[in-house]
């Protein structure tokens, strides 16, 4: 494995990440330098007097870059302010420069030359300041005031700093210090919550055999945002393995470590994914931390280059074979720069390329199935491609008739997604379902469910655009439903990145109506002999639905009753139906009617269907039909129903050919339909009945 060519192009190559090809291309002579300014997502090149920018995410072959001037000098690290309007330039270890955008005005903040040193800067978008400046001797907190052109000190935080590490997605701050910088201080600067100091914490460190002190660098502690949480991974070169430190508001814990195999590593996440680059074995590893689990989700496999399927113009093509010639057996070159969270910066041939997950490589190269499906009902990249991939899965594993435990873990996952997806408030697809139950609203889901979910939708919109971070005694990570909106901010820590686990637009999440027409539907179709075994598998399904209390499509029930009655199981379809296993419908109760013919105890039990769903229409309708029109007279008599027409009655009393049935049926629509007598049923039975007399 570690010996395959790591970079090969090939299509027959295997691989479970990629980068995309085209890349941004930032390569324009007379430049120094690459930038990435993560609070705006911009690429940054400054030239002798200039800043080049690109947006990240727009394809640079036809957007050419931006540029604004920034003066002469060195640039030692530049990024816009949130709202574009400024420009903050260090132009040396004690000096960063300011620049207004639209005045061209600039001024400087400087730090004392001979005490402290200026490592570094950020913008945020905290209500309480604007920029924050890291030094050696602590960390200050600014206000920009454009119209003074000038900043104001808000708060000085004094400690000793070795170096940080901060990214805009998380709004995490580690302030490095002690002798090994293993000590660290971290603090979170939010738009929702303000100022967020973390306790104090020291990272884990192996001895070394010669009973040395190694020295953590930054480029060993990387900061990652996944499924909302807070996590940092920290290289430990002497132990070689990835200790993971999850942030709460009050602690910082250590979750485990994770294996490493190269005595350098980078971090990426996409997609929630966290990818551990083995950058001298030249191969990925990918992490789920879904399940709080620390193992891979596959075996290690080199990183591809691939072309994106959108790219169809000759010239796009040209180019991009170009870059993949040119690239063949150069991935993972020394001078490539991970960026947070998933682009790679190639800074001497002024490429930025952003790395991509192949999940159709990943679900096939696993077999177990219902982990597979539980990973891809996580992942929010491309929703409609993975919901097409989940349902093909689902119906692969119920061809290839695995054992119905496998097939029930399954549909636990993909029921669960659902119903997760329905709690978060998200509006489900329309079904055909025209079902009369009485308990469930027309949101296909249990009314206390749909109650539940509204009246804390604010509240999960609110926490979906930031980390859950109880404190760690809690069992559980979700946000309660019944606390108010102010206690869930005051508990948890906000990140910046929107966790939209239910896309209201689109979702990976499948419905109980799309799985009977793209799984049970077509697997019918396919299947013959012995229907027992499909059986087994929509019981399945049924049982996980029923324990979420999620309403179901009656044509599942259809079905199921068509395979029973197929098998001639007429004991099993009573046996489902007293015990709710298939829920009441009129659409159920029509079918058990129809199976009347074979079995009356069946039909016996479509008719009580019926009146338990107060059909009553239908119930008079099949008792005319089945000649029984003296009792449907009193049952609609009773019951008063209006909306079966007269002349069914009559004509069933007509068929029987007994004169006093016909006279009481008359006599009836009579005395409580006066207007009866103005029709012309009225006298054309009034006729007939004076024939049979």
């Amino acid at each position: 494995m570690m010996q395959t060519r790591a970079g090969s192009s090939r299509s027959d190559a295997l691989s479970h990440a990629y980068i995309q090809n085209p890349p941004i291309r930032c390569n324009i002579p007379e430049t120094r330098g690459l930038f990435y300014d993560d609070g705006n997502k911009l690429l940054l090149s400054p030239t002798a007097d200039q800043v080049l920018s690109w947006k990240v995410g727009v394809p640079s072959q036809h957007n050419p870059p931006n540029s604004d001037l920034i003066g002469e000098g060195p640039v030692l690290s530049i990024r816009y302010s949130l709202d574009q309007k400024a420009i903050a330039i260090q132009r040396s270890i004690h000096e960063v420069e300011f620049r207004n955008r639209e005045t061209g005005l600039t001024f400087s903040r400087k730090c004392k030359q001979d005490l402290e040193r200026i490592l570094g800067f950020f913008w945020t978008d905290c209500p309480t300041c604007d920029i924050v400046l890291i030094k050696t001797s602590g960390i200050e907190l600014l206000l920009y005031d454009p119209e003074q052109n000038s900043l104001h000190v808000v708060e000085t935080k004094k400690l000793s700093v070795n170096w940080y590490v901060y990214t805009h997605e998380s709004r995490m701050l580690l302030l490095a210090s002690g002798m090994q910088c293993t000590v660290f201080s971290g603090y979170q600067f939010s738009a929702a919550a303000g100022i967020v100091r973390l306790p104090k914490f020291e990272m884990s460190m192996t001895k070394s055999e010669a009973n040395s002190k190694p020295v953590l660098s930054s480029d060993d502690v990387h900061i990652v945002t996944v499924y909302g949480r807070i996590y940092c991974l920290q290289f430990d070169r002497v132990g070689m393995h990835l200790n993971v430190y999850r942030f709460y508001r009050d602690a910082v814990v250590e979750q485990g470590n994770i294996p490493a195999y190269s005595s350098r590593v980078a971090i990426s996440t996409v997609d929630n994914v966290i990818l551990s680059h083995q950058l001298d074995a030249k191969v990925v590893m990918l992490y789920d931390l879904f399940l709080d689990s620390l193992n891979p989700i596959s075996a290690p496999l080199p990183l591809l280059l691939k072309g994106s399927s959108g790219s169809n113009s000759r010239s796009t093509s040209e180019v991009s074979d170009s870059i993949s010639s040119a690239y063949e057996g150069m991935i993972y070159s020394d001078n490539w720069n991970f960026l947070v969270p998933d682009l790679i910066c190639d800074v001497e041939n002024g490429l930025v390329w952003k790395i991509c997950l192949d999940v159709e490589a990943i679900s096939a190269s696993s077999s177990d199935v219902p982990s597979i499906l539980q990973f891809l009902q996580c992942r929010r990249s491309d929703p409609a491609m993975i919901k097409a991939l989940c349902l093909a899965i689902t119906r692969t594993l119920i061809l290839e008739r695995r054992p119905i435990s496998v097939i029930a873990r399954a549909m636990d996952v993909l029921v669960a997604s659902y119903s997760n997806f329905l709690r978060s408030g998200s509006t489900p697809p329309v079904t055909q379902n025209t079902g009369n139950d009485q308990s469930t609203d027309g949101s296909g889901v249990a009314s206390e469910h749909a109650i539940t979910g509204t009246a804390n939708k604010s509240i999960i919109a609110d926490s979906s655009s930031g980390v859950s971070m109880h404190s760690p005694s809690s069992s559980d990570d979700e946000v309660n439903p019944e606390e108010s909106e102010k206690q869930v901010r005051d508990k948890s820590l906000q990140s910046s990145v929107s966790q939209q686990m239910a896309s209201h637009g689109s979702s990976v999440a499948i419905s109980p109506d799309e799985m009977y027409r793209f799984v049970f539907a077509l697997v019918e179709d396919e299947m013959s002999g012995d229907p027992s075994y499909l059986i087994s598998v929509i019981v399945e399904f049924l049982r996980s639905a029923s324990r979420e209390k999620l309403k179901m499509n009656p044509d599942i029930y259809l079905m199921m009753n068509q395979l029973l009655a197929r098998s001639n199981q007429h004991t099993d379809i009573a046996l489902f139906v007293s015990n709710k296993i298939i829920e009441p419908s009129k659409e159920v109760a029509m079918q058990l009617v129809g199976f009347g013919q074979q079995n009356y105890k069946i039909r016996k039990l479509g008719m009580d269907m019926l009146r338990q769903l107060s059909l009553h229409h239908d119930y008079v309708s099949v008792l005319l039909q089945d000649g029984y029109y003296l009792e449907a007279l009193r049952y609609a008599r009773k019951h008063k129903v209006i909306t079966v027409q007269p002349a069914l009655f009559l004509e069933a009393a007509m068929a029987s050919n007994n004169a006093l049935h016909l006279a009481a049926v008359m006599r009836f629509f009579s005395d409580f339909a006066p207007s009866f007598k103005t029709t012309l049923d009225y006298g054309r039975y009034q006729q007939v009945l004076s024939e049979l007399s």
